[in-house]
């Protein structure tokens, strides 16, 4: 089976179109795909199928873990839509486990994507990784993040591990980690660790749960936006007064891969 490999800021991720939902792909299978000593790698893998007629994003994480939505997975599902012919460029819906989102995809150039609603939980989190540990802040964008604020991105260490983040109840399923640092006038610099994927070049709901979190940190009202760097490049995020978020930036296909012997396993 041909697949496709794409990234979004170096989030990156193995899209099978399967249109007719007649492929189903294991967890073991996925983690194969996606392990990048053995397999192909990537953070994820994006079963594009349909559903009821509407575009539907199956995404697992690395691991092979479900997982609700990907801000940077479904521009890159968006823009293979466009290139291979099976959308025009323009506005349209994506469905996936966190309901459906809007994007606006041109041919060329950064996709936009309404991420739905922004909350904070108003809850007091601890995250300790590397022998220290911050407060912050529990905030979900249709998945759960815990996003904290550093001095200095050195000092959260390796992210080998998955950092201990507490209460643990908060987060039966697992929490993706931001740590933050502002570098500038509505500008930071993050790093992510994503459950399921370790640590990743981006993430795109965890940039909607940073830009949020950092209007909290500030202590300013909505509406906001923000410049969020993560290691693989540059994203913006808008927070409307109603906490809804809309996430900009690149989403690029690199080639065609064959998956077949990972499927025959």
């Amino acid at each position: 089976m041909i697949a496709t490999y794409g990234h979004g800021t170096e989030n990156d991720f193995i899209l099978v179109f399967d249109p007719n939902d007649e492929h189903s792909i294991t967890t073991s299978q996925t983690a194969a795909i996606c392990n990048r000593k053995t397999g192909i790698g990537a953070d994820g893998l994006i079963r594009i199928i349909k559903r009821d007629d509407k575009w539907f994003m199956d995404y697992r994480n690395a691991d092979g873990s479900l997982a609700e939505m990907c801000g940077n997975g479904i521009r890159v599902m968006a823009r293979y839509l466009v290139e291979r012919g099976h959308m025009q460029e323009g506005i349209f819906g994506i469905n996936t486990r966190d309901g459906v989102k809007h994007l606006r995809v041109p041919m060329v150039g950064d996709i936009s994507v309404n991420m739905g609603q922004v909350t904070d939980e108003a809850e007091e989190i601890t995250a300790a990784t590397n022998s220290k540990v911050w407060n912050g802040y529990n905030i979900n964008v249709g998945n759960p993040h815990a996003v904290v604020f550093v001095e200095n991105l050195d000092e959260v260490g390796s992210l080998s591990e998955p950092p201990v983040v507490r209460p643990r109840e908060s987060y039966p399923e697992g929490v993706n980690v931001e740590f933050v640092k502002i570098t500038g006038d509505h500008e930071v610099a993050m790093r992510v660790y994503e459950r399921g994927s370790g640590e990743t070049r981006s993430c795109g709901t965890g940039t909607c749960a940073v830009a949020f979190a950092a209007a909290l940190h500030t202590k300013e009202k909505l509406p906001t936006r923000w410049i969020i760097n993560p290691p693989g490049g540059r994203l913006e995020v808008s927070i409307d007064g109603h906490s809804n978020a809309t996430l900009i930036g690149p989403a690029v296909l690199v080639k065609d891969v064959d998956i077949t012997e990972f499927l025959l396993a």
